[in-house]
């Protein structure tokens, strides 16, 4: 009989480590945090030494936790590829894609009924996924994500498929004339809507307070008067009315094109986003036909949108002003 460790306590470790925080790792799994300790106390007791260094700049592995972390996501990855191997044997005609729902709402749905012309007896469904707790609960065979730049570079099961810009945007009506501000000062003078918890996480495009500072906009920062947690919600509320919204370029594309938002500011104030979209496949489908004709349709219509709003922005700025 195999002696083997107690595998939640395995998937509680590995998150725990990659994190560098109980408090995310707990997040992520959808648990408390005493759940996630008792899961490592019992990893803990398994190996029979102590596992995780806990200090003020947050968690790091011991010498027993540097021997087990190695090899150990690329054994948590091999196993959670045994769902999607099967599959592969099976060939089933269907394509599940899982995605955020704002980008599901404001850039996929719109353009699927052309990949679905275009791909016919390949049946997609679209499931929301918003966090990788989520995304392990399902069966999913594309996965959309957005993550850290650093982290959103091509390999053999993903691909970067967009980089986005943050700007704020609202509705016509409340700006002079429906149209771009002329003195970026005048900001201040409109509602505001906040995304997000703060301090929680956000990259300095997503912060009022530093695009006031970059805008030369004396005075207190500005209070949040409407918070949403999602920029999901706050741009449906921007599409409502209700204020100015930081957005990315990506999700506000089509109702720029539309007319039903405008930008607040000239475009040479746009901040690029901390974080990219990449779409991405589990090892087992890599070469499969159904993926392949997905993932290269995701990238042509990101480029498509790309090259769209890059044209929007070279007539609208020629010459582009240094970004502070």
């Amino acid at each position: 009989m195999r002696s083997l460790p107690p595998f939640d306590a395995l998937v509680a470790f590995d998150t725990a480590l990659r994190h560098r925080s109980m408090t995310r790792a707990a997040a992520e799994l959808g648990m408390t945090q005493s759940a996630v300790s008792h899961r490592l106390r019992r990893l803990e007791a398994y190996v029979g030494a102590p596992l995780l260094h806990r200090s003020s700049t947050g968690l790091s592995a011991t010498p027993a936790g540097t021997t087990l972390a190695a090899g150990l996501t690329e054994l948590l990855d091999g196993l959670s590829d045994l769902r999607a191997r099967c599959r592969a044997v099976a060939m089933p005609s269907g394509l599940r894609v899982g995605v955020g729902a704002a980008l599901a709402d404001y850039w996929l749905v719109r353009r699927l009924p052309a990949f679905a012309a275009a791909n016919a007896g390949l049946e997609v469904e679209l499931t929301i996924v918003e966090s990788e707790a989520e995304l392990r609960a399902t069966d999913i065979d594309i996965h959309i994500l957005w993550q850290p730049t650093a982290t959103a570079r091509s390999s053999s099961t993903q691909r970067l498929l967009f980089q986005e810009q943050v700007f704020p945007v609202c509705v016509p009506e409340l700006l002079p004339a429906g149209r771009t501000l002329r003195d970026p000062r005048a900001l201040a003078t409109l509602p505001l809507l906040h995304k997000g918890t703060p301090g929680r996480g956000q990259g300095a495009e997503w912060s009022w307070p530093v695009w006031f500072e970059r805008l030369g906009i004396p005075g207190k920062p500005p209070t949040a008067a409407l918070r949403f947690a999602n920029i999901h919600t706050a741009i449906s509320a921007a599409l409502q009315g209700a204020g100015v919204v930081m957005a990315r370029s990506l999700l506000v594309h089509d109702a720029l094109k539309d007319g039903r938002l405008v930008r607040v500011l000239p475009s040479s104030w746009d901040m690029p986003s901390s974080k990219a979209h990449i779409v991405r496949w589990p090892a087992a489908l890599t070469g499969d036909e159904r993926v392949s004709r997905f993932v290269t349709w995701a990238i042509a219509e990101a480029e498509r949108t790309t090259g769209q709003t890059m044209r929007v922005r070279r007539a609208a700025q020629p010459s582009p002003k240094v970004r502070l």
